[in-house]
């Protein structure tokens, strides 16, 4: 392995011609240049210079890096602005994995508060559900992923992942307009004991039928489906009812569909998830910073 300073002091001594017209170049002593000429032939395992009269001439291996000296130099130098821009956050990229209602909430205010102050760090955005979506943080596949969780459901963490909370997402209890139970301004689930349900994505499912059954019924699922927006027009249609988190009521919102509280209050924990290394990383922090920011003015979402 050469010493950087190394190969530029050599560059200088083949430009000048000599160590002392290196070292008055470079702001060094003569006996300084010998030493790292010295250093630098070890390395390359070989004399770069030989005595020819008063002056030097090189060696073929002097030769040899001396016509790779100047790439050498320049791509430690291209390296150096490259890696200066990165920790500056003149650039950068990072990859975010978010479920769909976060893609369409927290990432694009994040994004835009980023986009003002960083423009050259670059998000790549991917979609999934957690707990897949977890997994693809440990496998390198993405490099934030946010994710929830529901407090009454046992659910194991990649012990290699750092959690970083974001809110708390309300969950809401979706009817149809003039259902009776339209005009309370909450609803206990036990009410709806006797309806029909549409249910969500497999962990949300779960969470619900876990609810249902603290309150001591089963519900009737008759419908099952992972997008939001049909839940939401079977509900208008009169299908049936849903219950539904406040993130995705903040973008999709059917005129013929009623949103209730639930009473007591039911909610899921949104969060990031990052390796700890990444922590490290300028830009990955950054987003992190954006995303609790947006996170944090969403009050009772």
């Amino acid at each position: 392995m050469f010493d950087s300073r190394h190969v530029k002091t050599f560059h200088e001594v083949v430009r000048s011609g000599s160590y002392s017209g290196a070292a008055r170049a470079l702001g060094y002593t003569q006996p300084a240049i010998t030493q790292q000429m010295k250093a630098l032939e070890r390395a390359v395992g070989s004399p770069l210079f030989i005595r020819v009269g008063r002056g030097m001439r090189l060696t073929e291996a002097g030769e040899t890096l001396a016509r790779h000296a100047d790439t050498i130099l320049t791509s430690i130098s291209t390296a150096q602005q490259q890696m200066s821009a990165i920790t500056r956050l003149r650039s950068g990229r990072v990859r975010v994995c978010a479920f769909p209602s976060a893609n369409a909430t927290l990432i694009p205010e994040a994004m835009a508060r980023l986009a003002a102050t960083h423009p050259g760090v670059r998000v790549e955005l991917l979609e999934g559900e957690p707990p897949d979506s977890l997994g693809r943080v440990v496998r390198g596949e993405c490099d934030i992923t946010l994710a929830f969780t529901y407090p009454g459901l046992r659910e194991e963490t990649p012990v290699e992942l750092v959690e970083i909370p974001l809110l708390e997402d309300q969950l809401t209890v979706l009817l149809p307009t003039g259902h009776p139970l339209a005009r309370r301004r909450a609803v206990k689930l036990a009410e709806l004991s006797e309806e029909r349900w549409i249910a969500g994505c497999l962990r949300c499912r779960a969470n619900f039928l876990h609810e249902c059954a603290e309150q001591g019924f089963a519900p009737d699922i008759a419908f099952t489906t992972d997008d939001n927006l049909v839940v939401q027009s079977m509900v208008a249609a009169g299908l049936g009812v849903a219950m539904m988190p406040g993130l995705v009521l903040s973008f999709l919102c059917h005129q013929k569909v009623t949103g209730r509280a639930l009473d007591p209050a039911s909610r899921r924990h949104v969060s990031a998830y990052v390796l700890r290394e990444h922590l490290e990383i300028p830009a990955t922090a950054r987003v992190l910073e954006e995303l609790k920011t947006v996170a944090g003015n969403r009050v009772g979402c």
